[in-house]
């Protein structure tokens, strides 16, 4: 029973670090199509940050699918102690740089508000 449940969660990681990078690689394409567009209808500057946010979004949303693989993949695959270390320090690169991303393309931190939400 335990080599079932061992290959459902294998095939899960696998999955979900599948589609962690379909996600990044899709948002980047997506990005630069709308980019492309918006040549035609914007300034430079406009379109390339435009083309940030959008392009670093679907990074964000990328790197929590992988995150889910590497906690599903270390607790329920390859639980030791040096992988747990590991995972920590994964968990923590991959939280600072989300953070990083999130202040550079929306301009504050997660937890401040911006001038749309206090209207609302």
């Amino acid at each position: 029973m335990t080599d079932v449940l061992l290959q459902i969660a294998n095939a899960l990681v696998l999955g979900l670090e599948a589609v962690g990078i379909a996600v990044i690689i899709g948002g980047f394409v997506l990005a630069t199509v709308v980019w492309l567009v918006n040549m035609r209808r914007m300034s430079t500057h406009e379109a390339y940050v435009d083309y940030r946010r959008r392009s670093v979004r679907g990074l964000i949303l990328g790197l929590e699918f992988l995150v889910a693989a590497d906690i599903i993949m270390t607790v329920a695959i390859e639980y030791s102690m040096e992988n747990v270390l590991m995972l920590a320090l994964i968990i923590l690169i991959r939280t600072l740089l989300v953070f990083a991303l999130h202040l550079e393309i929306e301009g504050r931190l997660p937890w401040t508000q911006s001038e749309d939400d206090s209207k609302a």
